[in-house]
């Protein structure tokens, strides 16, 4: 899993909508220590969490299991541009066999998302090795991807905003979260800049 943060919104750009409800701009310091404050004083301490709405962050997101990406698309407060499977299973194709389960795991790591659980990594590859054949029958790709495996990996853009990152922050870094998509909350939480981690700080699971 490798996670890209792209792009995000400055925090005078929240603050300066705070202030405007009350047309305070002569008391800021554009995203400074003054700032920051009413952002935490506005946005989290008071509970006026539309107002974090205005931060947008935009990830690129990679080697993540179709699994995870069940659950990510469950946070809808988000926008999403996902690989596609339509015009990249042709990659498969050109592969030599997954077959014999124990000599090619490492081979398979490239295409999915490996567990550490011995039977359930071997039904994943064994799965792989039936779409791989499936795909030399020439068979229509939006049609052969119904049985791609969910441990298939993929990627994607993701960009949400404060608000909802402070939600998908707080249930998916809990330990009752699925373990990968823990992962990916927990690594989402380290590349946030770090004027704006005080954001989420209390979001994120110790």
């Amino acid at each position: 899993m490798k996670i890209t943060l792209l792009n995000h919104t400055p925090l005078s750009v929240c603050s300066h909508a705070i202030r405007t409800c009350w047309q305070s701009f002569d008391k800021g310091d554009n995203g400074g220590s003054i700032d920051r404050a009413l952002i935490d004083r506005v946005g989290n301490k008071n509970k006026h969490k539309s107002t974090l709405e205005h931060i947008y962050y935009t990830f690129y997101i990679q080697g993540i299991s179709r699994a995870l990406l069940q659950e990510l698309a469950r946070h809808r407060i988000a926008s999403y541009s996902v690989k596609s499977t339509r015009y990249t299973l042709k990659e498969l194709k050109a592969e030599s066999s997954f077959l014999p389960v124990e000599e090619n795991e490492q081979k398979a790591s490239k295409y999915l998302v490996l567990t550490n659980d011995k039977n359930v990594d071997s039904a994943s590859i064994k799965a792989l090795e039936n779409l791989r054949l499936i795909l030399l029958e020439n068979t229509s790709l939006d049609i052969a991807k119904y049985c791609l495996p969910e441990s298939y990996k993929t990627e994607l853009t993701w960009s949400i905003n404060a608000r909802s990152l402070q939600n998908f922050l707080e249930l998916r870094s809990s330990k009752s979260a699925l373990w990968e998509i823990r992962e990916l909350a927990n690594k989402i939480y380290e590349i946030l800049p770090d004027e704006h981690k005080y954001i989420f700080k209390d979001c994120v699971a110790n």
